[in-house]
């Protein structure tokens, strides 16, 4: 007697391909191949961030062309920019995928590699080109969207491809992960509605050591293909466990920080709202990460992530409403 197949199990395996997710099914449509390679799931944080640098401007309205150029702001740093940077990325971990991920549409042969090449090149124009036009719509002077998307595409570069190939090393790899999905899309938001400071560049980018913690923990489904090929992440360096406590700490403590902040700008209501936003976080690495992140590790981003993109959003409205950012 066999077993009929799960229809469920089918549709969460189809769900999971579409949004680049581990434990997708294969496909052999062309666009959905496309759609996967650039992981979807991972648009959501850098939509959220451009969100929040709106609100710490203290100048969004929700006048129709703002709303457009938000929407606009949030497709380049989202499915293009994000796209490009999964796409290129998976291109340039083809051999490592093969052992971790054998599934990816590149290692297992569902599209060649011609066909990635021209998508990364199409997605990269065409964020540069979005960028350009919203420093148009802003009256920028000076190209602050355009050179924001620049920046960010080199460091997308030079994180997966040789020489560099950043995430070799645990530390730079992932800081630059955690930059670009907190602080590069915060500052192209703020800088489109308001004025992007000095301070507020360095806040961000001290939130982003909060995001490296986050990054640790995509390390922990690679371990056996990171080892083998000689990458240097967290969970290869210090082992499973050790890189766990180390995510942990990283993700807590300069959540923490910011909390300070808040409390030294005069904005308290803010600060305790992100304790309380931060508590079930812990809760939930308790529970999840530090017990067995590998098995574990999409339920504890699913549940512990929304509080920490609550609680960047907390912030950022405080900054708005802050001497920060006069």
């Amino acid at each position: 007697m066999t077993n009929s197949p799960n229809p469920e199990a089918a549709s969460g395996s189809a769900a999971r391909q579409l949004l680049g997710m581990k434990g997708a099914s294969g496909t052999t449509n062309i666009w959905k191949i496309r759609l996967q390679l650039m992981k979807p799931v991972t648009w959501i944080p850098l939509i959220w961030g451009v969100l929040c640098g709106a609100a710490a401007s203290g100048q969004f309205s929700w006048t129709l062309p703002n709303v457009g150029a938000s929407i606009a702001c949030m497709l380049m740093s989202g499915p293009l920019l994000a796209g490009y940077t999964q796409t290129i990325n998976d291109y340039y971990d083809r051999e490592i995928d093969a052992i971790n991920e054998p599934y990816r549409p590149i290692p297992s042969g569902a599209i060649p590699l011609g066909q990635v090449k021209i998508q990364i090149w199409v997605l990269l124009l065409a964020g540069l080109g979005v960028a350009y036009g919203l420093d148009r719509w802003a009256a920028h002077t000076t190209p602050v969207l355009l050179l924001l998307a620049l920046g960010g595409s080199f460091v997308s570069f030079i994180y997966s491809a040789p020489p560099l190939k950043l995430k070799q090393n645990g530390w730079l790899g992932n800081y630059a992960l955690g930059a670009s999905y907190i602080a590069l899309p915060w500052w192209a938001g703020q800088a489109l509605f308001g004025h992007l400071t000095w301070t507020t560049a360095l806040l961000t980018l001290a939130y982003s050591l909060a995001g490296l913690g986050i990054a640790v923990v995509n390390d922990f489904k690679s371990v056996e293909g990171d080892r083998a090929l000689g990458l240097q992440s967290l969970p290869v360096v210090f082992g499973v466990s050790r890189a766990s406590w180390i995510s942990a700490a990283m993700i807590d403590l300069f959540q923490l920080a910011m909390v300070a902040v808040l409390v030294a700008i005069g904005q308290h209501f803010a600060a305790v709202l992100l304790v309380l936003l931060i508590v079930p976080q812990i809760t939930f690495q308790d529970i999840w990460l530090l017990r067995d992140p590998v098995t574990y590790d999409v339920k504890y981003q699913a549940s512990a992530q929304p509080f920490l993109v609550l609680g960047m959003l907390v912030t950022a409205l405080a900054v708005g409403h802050s001497a920060l950012v006069a």
